[in-house]
């Protein structure tokens, strides 16, 4: 975003700062290392329960219609040929670049004008969004809408971002924001939402959501502080905001400006593991990098599969000299935080490229506007002094792929503009150039695109050409270097576009996201004009897949042994467990008391996956165990109180993801005949993990209803069973069912778990 900035007094409360001493890199020995605690932390209800803040119509002359400005970082470039294009003239590109065969998914209005309850706020749109098992959630400057992923409906919004954080009012709550960010936790099947706010003080808003649903369920809601910097003693603006997933962390990145000055780009991380409990949560930065490096991009996982263990979150932004990238590691210690590093920068060289429309310096200027429009003089910028949202990972197993693309100027003759994209593999050595080129097949100019990659490496890239939306794509199996042809996505929908004539400003970046369900679907949501010489703009959400890929394939997942037992018992002998794998163990006891905790002989930590169910005067509970100890032939439970019954069952699986559980459900009810256990779980993958405890105080149930997924494992008394999925289960909504034999009678209570299957 191109904002106004504020000049901050500075606010020393919950801040911590460290200077590091003997960084391995010489810039950083000025580099200061901040810990902030979050001033603020809620649980939000559901949206569901609460009524939208309207979006805002009275900020027409918001930050967006603002320029950044810098006098920092300037370039000493020429024009040079770029040796990777890919253009009609080459022979071998003209066979890559064929019509791209996609199948396609939806291709609907997203939030900007025409989108019932919504008015325009600000000159230009600024689009990104993300998938989760059943939702799109798109934000557009500060509004934001839900849509449901099968049938385009909205299911909420639109709102205003400050909806999300009422529970933890001012600043966060009422504030003017832009720039917020919408991901989707594809490692604990959460999601996660970022809101800036740009007035006094500076504050980052973060939102985690307790279950897959960003509709139905509820969020942990906080707010950070941006560090005080030691240049200006002022908290800078935290503009241009960035978000990625990581095991050990959400990463941010944002620009740090004083008096319309760029001063470097900051580096920050917050507590992934305790915003997900919602728990108190800090948030850790680097704030001194110096601003000749200009705008990072902190690296964001897709897929299910997670990094190495200990892996550090990367950052990257091209070179000053232009044919190199720069590569840094942010290694965060949570437990000890002076130990967390910001190492870098790692040059990696790629083909040369040359900045587009004169660029100079790290930030937007009035001066890179050269991008033609029909119908009028008005000229656009290109963004292209750095590197496009997002930095997608993606760990294959025998290597790891970091994509991601930016602008270039192409030939050097004129001022067209193309897109330069790479994909960095590391396979044990560190990340290089595995393949680069620049998309750039005819005399069209394209710009601010965003890339991603599925699960059997092909590949997706969405911009801009001109005052529509196009995206492109490449097979795993294409020539290295190449994409294939075009769609243009507004005249798919049949959707009017026209050019923008009221300023430079089209847009700041653009959105490529991954579905989480198959691991194959694109999510592309970007911006356009729908009227000439006016502030109408809109945008648009269309998904896509490559016929080559399907949904992730069965996961490897298996159960290694399982035990059961029932009565007036105390503890349950196990077979002897192995290491790395998930212990799982379903409770039914009578409901007078509640279990206080698990363990076992080999020192297993187990927790609750959250889904207890009470009837009468009995219930049912699902613990578990990850990254299990091996050794363990004993289970015990502890209650707060003193069961007189209770029935025991126990998994050990292997190939379960390590992270909380993705799906959860409970329910009670009368029993009836060919009854079903409430809710059912959505399950992300083909045969995800999924454990379903049933109990019923006054009849037997004979068996499972014809075409359920599930097999009776419990092997108890015959009125308390517990069921799981086979491996070949397609991806979807189990739920457990039953048949009786004798008249239905009684009372049931259940709880359903599911569990992420790795790839």
């Amino acid at each position: 975003m191109a904002d106004t900035r504020i000049r901050l007094l500075a606010s020393w409360s919950f801040v911590v700062v460290v200077f590091l001493a003997g960084s391995p890199s010489s810039w950083a020995q000025g580099q200061s290392h901040t810990v902030v605690r979050a001033t603020k932390h809620a649980y939000a209800p559901p949206l569901m329960q609460v009524v939208p803040i309207p979006p805002r119509t009275d900020w027409m002359n918001s930050p967006h219609d603002g320029e950044e400005k810098s006098t920092a970082r300037e370039r000493i470039t020429g024009l040079v040929q770029d040796l990777v294009r890919q253009e009609s003239s080459n022979e071998a590109a003209v066979s890559a670049a064929s019509a791209l065969s996609t199948n396609s998914g939806l291709n609907i209005l997203g939030v900007g004008t025409g989108f019932p309850g919504f008015s325009i706020q600000a000159n230009i749109a600024v689009a990104n969004g993300a998938a989760g098992p059943t939702q799109f959630v798109q934000f557009v400057n500060e509004s934001f809408a839900v849509f449901n992923k099968s049938t385009g409906s909205v299911e909420y919004g639109p709102a205003d971002g400050n909806t999300l954080w009422q529970s933890v009012g001012a600043p966060c709550y009422s504030n003017t924001n832009l720039d917020e960010i919408a991901q989707f936790d594809k490692l604990a099947s959460r999601w996660v939402m970022m809101m800036p706010v740009y007035g006094s003080p500076s504050t980052l808003c973060i939102a985690v959501s307790t279950t897959s649903d960003a509709v139905n369920g509820g969020w942990n809601v906080y707010a950070f502080e941006i560090p005080v910097s030691s240049q200006c003693g002022c908290r800078m603006m935290p503009d241009y905001p960035k978000l990625a997933v990581w095991p050990d962390g959400y990463y941010i990145s944002y620009n740090q400006a004083d008096d319309l000055v760029f001063e470097g780009a900051a580096a920050c991380v917050v507590n992934r593991s305790a915003m997900l409990s919602g728990s108190a949560a800090t948030m850790q930065c680097f704030i001194n990098t110096p601003a000749t490096y200009g705008t990072l991009l902190p690296s964001d996982v897709d897929g299910t599969t997670a990094p190495p263990s200990g892996s550090t979150n990367y950052f990257l932004n091209f070179d000053v000299n232009d044919q190199s990238l720069d590569l840094w590691q942010f290694h965060v210690n949570w437990t000890t935080p002076a130990d967390s590093t910001f190492t870098g920068p790692t040059n990696i060289s790629v083909a040369a490229f040359t900045e587009p429309c004169g660029d100079t310096v790290s930030v937007f200027t009035p001066n890179d506007n050269c991008i033609p429009q029909a119908g009028t003089t008005q000229m656009l910028g290109a963004f292209g002094d750095r590197l496009m949202y997002r930095l997608a990972y993606r760990n294959f197993g025998g290597y790891q792929s970091l994509v991601v693309n930016h602008t270039v100027q192409i030939g050097t003759s004129s001022d067209q503009t193309g897109i330069r994209w790479y994909e960095l593999r590391n396979t044990g050595s560190g990340f290089g150039v595995f393949q680069q080129g620049t998309y750039a097949p005819d005399s069209s100019y394209r710009w601010m695109g965003s890339i991603a990659m599925d699960h059997v490496g092909d590949i997706a890239l969405g911009y801009n050409v001109s005052s529509t939306i196009r995206y492109t794509g490449r097979l795993s199996s294409d020539p290295l270097g190449t994409m294939e042809g075009e769609v243009d996505v507004l005249s798919t929908a049949g959707a009017a576009h026209t050019s923008q004539t009221t300023g430079p400003r089209w847009g700041d970046y653009s959105s490529m996201a991954i579905d989480p369900t198959d691991d194959c679907t694109f999510w592309y949501t970007n911006q356009y004009q729908t009227t000439t010489g006016s502030n109408h703009w809109s945008t648009q959400v269309a998904s896509f897949s490559f016929p080559a890929c399907t949904g992730a394939s069965p996961p490897p997942w298996q159960v290694v042994n399982k035990a059961s037992n029932y009565g007036p018992i105390t503890n349950l002998a196990i077979p002897s467990t192995l290491a790395g794998n998930m212990i799982v163990v379903a409770l039914i006891f009578n409901g007078t008391t509640s279990v206080a905790s698990i363990s076992d002989n080999a020192g297993n930590t187990y927790v609750s996956a959250g889904a207890r169910s009470t009837v009468s005067n009995f219930a049912v509970e699902i613990w578990y165990a990850v990254n299990s100890a091996s050794g363990a032939t004993l289970v015990t439970p502890t209650f707060a109180g003193s069961p007189t019954h209770l029935e025991l069952t126990e998994w050990e699986v292997s190939g379960v993801s390590t992270g909380v559980p993705d799906a959860t459900s409970i329910a009670s009810g009368a029993v009836v005949s060919s009854n079903t256990a409430g809710p059912a779980v959505n399950t992300m993958r083909a045969g995800d993990f999924v454990v379903s405890v049933l109990f019923a105080g006054a009849v037997n149930f004979t068996s499972i209803s014809s075409g359920n997924e599930f097999t009776d494992d419990f092997n108890s008394n015959g009125n308390g069973w517990a069921q799981i999925t086979s491996t070949s289960a397609t991806a979807g909504t189990p739920q457990a069912s039953w048949y009786t034999a004798n008249t239905p009678a009684g009372k049931y209570c259940a709880s359903t778990v599911a569990f992420f299957a790795v790839n």
